[in-house]
């Protein structure tokens, strides 16, 4: 399932850069799919005691690759403010960073429950931001902009907690 996410990211590249009502909506789909599988493999590999030590490194980096892709592709387009994609993509490089070095020093590094927000209000406002295009009377560029400054939101605040939580660890 990991594999899959890996390979979406340049297939939803590859719509994005034909930005139509039809590449977009597929774009969302496959989003939306590789975010289910996501939460799938994790949920069987805890109930099934299928954790790895390639799963704990290439799941993260999965779920950014297939985030940050779909973040710079709307960047690109002009649908989301890049400042924005910059904090988000730059907190998700630092705290991968910290948790490389609380990993090495034998501590624990799961996700927070603010990590889990974050990663669910990005996963909502990503989908309705690849759409873009009015679907069914609504306007999905509104909706997802009010879920990306949700995702703001606890990207800052979850990143913080991570420094703070961990900020004993780094000074010794």
């Amino acid at each position: 399932m990991t594999l899959f996410r890996v390979i979406a990211v340049p297939i939803i590249v590859i719509l994005m850069m034909f930005p139509n009502r039809a590449c977009t909506f597929v774009a969302a789909i496959l989003f939306s799919v590789a975010a289910i599988t996501d939460y799938l493999d994790g949920y069987i590999a805890r109930t099934r005691g299928l954790v790895s030590t390639l799963g704990k490194v290439m799941d993260p980096v999965a779920d950014k690759l297939l985030v940050s892709s779909a973040f710079i592709m709307l960047t690109a387009l002009g649908w989301v403010p890049s400042w924005i994609v910059c904090i988000i993509i730059g907190r998700e490089i630092a705290v991968t960073g910290l948790r490389n070095i609380i990993a090495e020093r034998g501590e624990d590094v799961s996700a927070s429950n603010l990590g889990k927000y974050k990663t669910g209000f990005q996963i909502a406002a990503i989908i309705p931001l690849l759409i873009h295009y009015p679907f069914l009377g609504l306007n999905p560029q509104a909706v997802g902009t009010f879920f990306l400054w949700g995702a703001l939101g606890f990207t800052v605040w979850s990143g913080a907690d991570y420094f703070i939580k961990f900020r004993r660890l780094l000074q010794n």
